[in-house]
């Protein structure tokens, strides 16, 4: 299971103290990253220089509401600071609208930023239909993403990652050579494995140790 595990603390009240505690509990579980905001990535980046631990990072985040360049930019930037991996959300007013050519054109924008860099795409499944995730998967693969990832774990009253949508994300992307990262609200073994399971290739969560440990 440590290998699924992206070792994640995006609050943005995360102290230097927390986030050091985050890098070496990384290395110390050997997991297969951590998921920081941007402004932290470069430390990051040193924490962890000679291990296999991921840095992965955030862009457009929480609200996927920035303009597709702003995203780029961030994108780039993270990447020369150190990030391995890019997650970016998705114009998830687009997708309201069902303006599936902007949704596309968002992504590829990122991913030309990103070049060989492995980007994933943050859908937000708690705001969207089972059509809707589709959709946006369908636009993710038009992009050449390499995820797809369930939610940021930002919405208020919001689930999070459920199994039934995984699934549906992975049975969408997985002929198209996409994976399927689960985040949101996983919190125990339990809801780990269902992820799993159900075709997620990695997981985000706070509560890395508390999985792996049982």
């Amino acid at each position: 299971m440590n290998k699924y595990i992206e070792h994640t603390l995006l609050k943005p009240t995360a102290t230097n103290e927390a986030l050091a505690k985050l890098y070496e509990e990384a290395k110390e579980h050997n997991f297969r990253g951590v998921c920081v905001n941007p402004i932290n990535v470069k430390k990051a980046a040193e924490a962890l220089k000679g291990t296999d631990v991921k840095v992965v990072t955030v862009v457009g985040f929480p609200l996927g509401a920035m303009i597709s360049d702003a995203k780029a930019f961030e994108a780039k930037r993270a990447i020369e600071d150190g990030a391995d991996e890019v997650d970016m959300v998705i114009n998830i007013q687009a997708v309201k609208n069902a303006e599936w050519d902007t949704v596309t054109a968002d992504i590829k924008t990122v991913k030309e930023a990103c070049g060989k860099t492995v980007l994933k795409v943050i859908i937000e499944t708690d705001y969207l239909t089972k059509e809707e995730i589709v959709e946006a998967c369908k636009c993710a693969i038009a992009a050449k993403a390499d995820f797809v990832k369930t939610s940021t774990g930002f919405v208020n009253g919001g689930v999070g990652a459920k199994a039934e949508d995984v699934k549906l994300m992975y049975e969408t992307v997985k002929d198209a050579g996409l994976r399927v990262k689960a985040s949101g609200g996983i919190r125990d073994r339990k809801a780990a494995e269902a992820m799993v399971e159900a075709g997620a290739s990695s997981l985000g969560t706070s509560s890395g140790i508390k999985i792996v440990e049982g």
